[in-house]
C-alpha cells in the first residue's frame, strides 16, 4: 500500500514489461481538478447569449475526439449545439472517466529533456484515473480515485491500428492507457466497478498549470511544511494557507515524497484536498460571478484535454456542467477506491473485496455515498474545524447511528450508501489540511 521508493510502470505497448527506474515520481496531480474544471468552468452559461458564446468558445479549444471502442452507438449529442436558450442540464446521470497521462511528449520546457522523455513518452501511463459519477437526480456527485498501482484484471482492449490487446488476469492499472488507449482504461474501470462509462477525457501535465492560472490560483491548507526535491519545480511550502498557481500547483499535486507517508495513496488524498479547495473557490462567487474567468477556465481545460467523441459537442459539456450547478459542496464526495497491500507484491495494492463491493453496489444503484471514515493519508482536519456532517437527501431517512454496512450490501435508489470506515475521502465542504512527511 505504501512505496519505499519511486515506482514507475512505464509501458510503451502491451508487449513490453513494466520497468521501474529511479527517476523522480511523475504522477497523480491533475484530475478531477480538471473535470470539475470543465463542469464547473462552464457552469453559469445558462443565459441565452452567454450560453452561445461559452459553447462556441469552448468548442474552439476542443481537440479531435477519441472514439470509445466499446460503444456501439455514441450516446453523446454529436449534432450542432442547440440554440442557447434551450441549453439545460443533461437529463439523467453521468459517468465520466478522467485519466491523467504522465507522458512528456509535447509538454516542452523541463519535460523536453532526453532524460524526461526516456522516463515516459508517447501515450504514457495513466497515473491518475478517476470516475466522476453524477446522480440521476443531480443531487449528489461522487469522484472515485483509483490507485495507479492497483493490480487487477483487464479485458481485451481494441487498439487504434485495428489489433486487440489480449485480456489479462493481473495488470497494473496505470499501464492500461499505453496498453490500449483511453478505451482500455474505460473498459478496465467498467469491469472493476460494474458501472457503464460513456464519457471519458485524458489530461496532460499542461492542464493543471493552465487550470490553476485560469482561476487565479487555489488556496490550500498545510498542517506542516511540504518540501519535495523530486518534483519539477521542487516544492518548498511553509505551513499555513498557501495559494498555488501554475507550476507550483502541478508540483503540489504530483508530490509524493513531500506529503503524508510518501505513498501514492497519500498523494491521492492530497489531490482530493486540492480538488475540494478548487470546488469551493469555483462556487464561492469569485469564479462563478466572473464570466471572463469562467470562459478562461473552460478553455484552459479543453485546450489541454483529449475528449471522447461523446464529449466534443460543446452543448454536451455545458449540459453536464449544469447538472451539478445546484448539487452543493456537502453532496460532492471524493473517495479513494478501497485497497489493501498486495500479498504477492508488497509494493502494489489490490481491491479490498468487501468494501469495494459496497462502493460498487452503491455506484451501480446510483446511491449517494456517505463517508464514515477519516480523510486520506496525507490529509488532516484542522483542530479548530468541526467535522462537516454528511447531509441526507430530504426524501430519504438518515441511517441510524448504530447502522453498519451489510456484509452483502443492497442499495435502495435515493438512499445513502454508508461506506465502511476503512474507505477514506472527504466532501468538498470539508476544509482539510495537508501534512508533510
Amino acid at each position: 500500500m505504501t512505496h519505499a521508493g519511486p515506482l514507475r510502470g512505464r509501458v510503451r505497448n502491451a508487449g513490453q514489461p513494466i520497468r521501474h527506474g529511479r527517476l523522480a515520481p511523475r504522477g497523480p496531480w491533475r484530475t478531477v481538478a480538471k473535470t470539475l474544471g470543465i463542469t464547473l468552468g462552464v457552469l453559469l452559461v445558462s443565459g441565452s447569449s452567454l450560453a452561445a458564446i461559452a459553447a462556441w468558445d469552448v468548442a474552439s479549444s476542443v481537440k479531435p475526439g477519441v472514439h470509445l471502442a466499446h460503444l456501439d452507438q455514441s450516446p453523446g449529442d454529436t449534432a450542432a449545439p442547440a440554440p442557447a436558450a434551450d441549453v439545460s442540464a443533461i437529463a439523467g446521470g453521468v459517468n465520466l472517466l478522467l485519466t491523467g497521462t504522465d507522458t512528456r511528449t509535447g509538454q516542452g520546457g523541463a519535460y523536453g529533456t532526453a532524460a524526461e522523455l526516456a522516463g515516459s513518452s508517447g501515450a504514457g501511463n495513466n497515473d491518475v484515473t478517476m470516475l466522476l459519477h453524477i446522480a440521476q437526480n443531480h443531487q449528489s456527485v461522487s469522484v472515485i480515485s483509483f490507485p495507479r498501482d492497483l493490480m487487477l484484471a483487464v479485458p481485451a482492449c481494441p487498439q487504434a491500428d485495428g489489433g486487440t490487446a489480449s485480456p489479462s488476469s493481473r495488470v497494473m492499472l496505470n499501464t492500461t492507457l499505453s496498453r490500449g488507449g483511453l478505451s482500455c482504461v474505460v473498459l478496465t474501470i467498467e469491469k472493476l466497478t460494474g458501472v457503464q462509462v460513456p464519457y471519458a477525457a485524458e489530461i496532460s501535465f499542461d492542464g493543471v498549470t493552465a487550470m490553476s492560472n485560469a482561476v487565479g490560483g487555489v488556496t490550500v491548507c498545510l498542517a506542516s511544511a511540504v518540501n519535495d526535491l523530486y518534483t519539477t519545480p521542487p516544492l518548498h511550502l511553509a505551513a499555513g494557507q498557501q495559494t498555488l498557481v501554475g507550476a507550483d500547483a502541478l508540483s503540489f499535486l504530483r508530490s509524493r515524497h513531500g506529503i503524508g507517508d510518501g505513498s501514492d495513496l497519500g498523494r491521492i488524498s492530497n489531490q482530493q484536498l486540492f480538488m475540494a479547495a478548487l470546488a469551493r473557490k469555483v462556487q464561492s462567487g469569485g469564479v462563478l460571478g466572473n464570466p471572463i474567468a469562467l470562459f478562461s477556465l473552460a478553455k484552459a481545460a479543453t485546450g489541454n484535454m483529449v475528449l471522447s467523441d461523446t464529449l466534443t459537442n460543446p452543448t454536451t459539456l455545458v449540459q453536464i456542467a449544469l447538472a451539478i450547478k445546484d448539487t452543493g459542496l456537502a453532496n460532492m464526495v471524493f473517495v479513494q477506491y478501497p485497497t489493501v497491500t498486495d500479498p504477492a507484491e508488497p509494493g502494489r495494492v489490490i481491491a479490498q473485496s468487501s468494501a469495494a463491493t459496497v462502493l460498487n453496489t452503491a455506484l451501480v444503484a446510483d446511491a449517494p455515498l456517505q463517508l464514515s471514515g477519516a480523510p486520506g493519508r496525507a490529509a488532516v482536519l484542522p483542530s479548530s474545524a468541526p467535522v462537516a456532517p454528511v447531509p441526507t437527501p430530504a426524501a430519504t431517512a438518515k441511517p441510524s447511528s448504530t447502522s453498519t454496512p451489510a456484509s452483502t450490501p443492497t442499495a435502495t435508489p435515493g438512499a445513502n450508501a454508508v461506506l465502511p470506515s476503512s474507505v477514506t475521502g472527504q466532501t468538498a465542504d470539508q476544509q482539510t489540511c495537508t501534512k508533510g512527511n
